[in-house]
């Protein structure tokens, strides 16, 4: 016997952050983990524009792609992970990856995406000292 799922659990309990906008890009659902991750609370974020997580040297770039998506009801990264900066609360600067996915009305109109984030800053700042430390070793080497 299956079990109706209870979508709104599912997004409270989940540990990745799930953040809906609409198509003028207002957040209309922002989760708890979203609320961790970036520290806004629900009531901070709900309503508020996206620029809220991007940084303000990305942000035309940003809406030009979001603009274009609601437009044509297309997303050129389907099921890609993106990976791009983002900032929190706090003004700190943070690496996120996530999936997006568009939401449609009955009629087929798209009316919003969804983003499932994951803050990857540690894994991240981890990855470039390595790297650091693999050129420094190599040239080193070299020598």
């Amino acid at each position: 016997m299956t079990h109706p799922i209870d979508y709104e659990q599912l997004v409270n309990a989940i540990g990745d952050a799930v953040i809906i906008s609409d198509a003028s890009g207002a957040i209309t659902l922002w989760n708890p983990a979203a609320e961790r991750m970036f520290g806004f609370t629900q009531s901070e974020a709900m309503g508020q524009s996206l620029d809220l997580i991007i940084p303000e040297r990305l942000r035309g770039r940003h809406w030009d792609g979001y603009h274009k998506t609601m437009a044509t009801g297309e997303t050129r990264y389907g099921h890609d992970l993106l990976k791009v900066p983002a900032v929190d609360k706090a003004g700190r600067a943070m690496s996120i990856a996530f999936t997006v996915a568009l939401l449609q009305s009955p009629q087929g109109e798209v009316t919003g995406i969804v983003a499932i984030i994951r803050d990857e800053t540690a894994r991240f700042q981890e990855e470039r000292a390595l790297r650091k430390r693999i050129a420094e070793l190599e040239a080193n080497a070299n020598a």
